[in-house]
């Protein structure tokens, strides 16, 4: 048998792992029609670039200016393989029927992926909040914004607050499923550095992926030294059914003014795993609407709408 036969398998099962790994870990969203119709805004579009899509929905709308009784905008981060608009189809018209002015990004964008965002260095993903959060204070004249991110969207931003200047920017961070000391995909992730040349592949095919691996060097060095900074409140929503990120309590952050929530605790009957509570879960969605505004908070149940 020659050289190239026994490569052959070994490279196959490296591309099935780290393909099976790229769906567990982006298991956020899906292309869905509004996307498909309008191109959403990027972290580097000016206002007036905004899709008309989204304005028309009520967020994105740079002309919006936070009342008194919410002072602050509210910029929604998505999650892998997520974008600034099918992510936020539930949770952003929830906003802003409670009177929030809304914004979404896209971030970590790979050339010639369309749609499908979440997937650059994380660290740079990290600069790309810190410009857009830069503009929304800009157009609403507020001197804060709140950060609600899903998955990825709800770990990346801590970089942001912790060595990019965030934190004198932002008053909370609401994260609802988020990977903040990464996930071992269930023990999926085990399989990168088992399969010859997975870990590299994985790292230059999607370095935002690995950066979420558990003990990556991007993780080591965001919880180095705690895990929150001053002068940000910070809130986790959580599932023990998450099968993405695991186990689940590592989402959680320990740290003054940090509230971790399981919606479980909530609502007993809440099934929603990694995709739904992100999506769909009015549970995690009225606890968002109570850390984003904690003096108004309303008992979430069951039944919250």
């Amino acid at each position: 048998m020659t050289m190239s036969t026994h490569r052959a398998p070994s490279w196959r099962r490296a591309a099935t792992a780290v393909s099976a790994l790229a769906l567990a870990l982006g298991a956020v969203t899906a292309a869905t029609p509004a996307a498909a119709a309008a191109t959403p805004p990027d972290a580097t579009a000016t206002p007036a670039t905004a899709t008309n899509a989204t304005v028309s929905a009520g967020w994105n709308d740079y002309s919006c200016k936070p009342s008194a009784a919410h002072p602050r905008p509210v910029v929604l981060v998505h999650g892998t393989l997520g974008n600034s608009v099918d992510n936020w189809l539930a949770l952003a018209p929830y906003l802003i029927a409670r009177g929030y002015c809304v914004f979404s990004l896209d971030y970590g964008q790979l050339p010639g992926v369309p749609l499908f965002h979440g997937l650059g260095p994380i660290d740079k993903s990290a600069e790309q909040l810190s410009a857009y959060v830069d503009r929304v204070l800009a157009a609403t004249g507020a001197e804060k914004a709140d950060l609600v991110g899903h998955s990825q969207g709800g770990m990346m931003p801590r970089y942001y607050l912790k060595f990019l200047g965030g934190a004198a920017k932002v008053n909370a961070l609401v994260g609802i499923a988020p990977d903040n000391h990464g996930t071992d995909v269930n023990g999926l992730t085990r399989l990168v550095d088992q399969i010859p040349g997975a870990k590299k592949y994985l790292e230059s095919q999607a370095p935002g992926l690995s950066d979420q691996i558990v003990g990556s060097d991007f993780l080591n060095r965001l919880n180095e030294g705690g895990d929150t900074v001053p002068g940000v409140r910070y809130t986790v929503i959580a599932t023990k059914y998450d099968e993405v990120v695991t186990p689940y309590k590592s989402q959680f952050l320990n740290g003054p003014n940090v509230r971790n929530v399981l919606v479980q605790d909530l609502c007993p009957t809440d099934f929603a795993e990694h995709l739904v509570i992100g999506l769909a879960d009015r549970v995690a969605f009225h606890e968002a609407a109570n850390a984003l505004d904690p003096a108004h908070a309303t008992p979430t149940t069951c039944s919250s709408r």
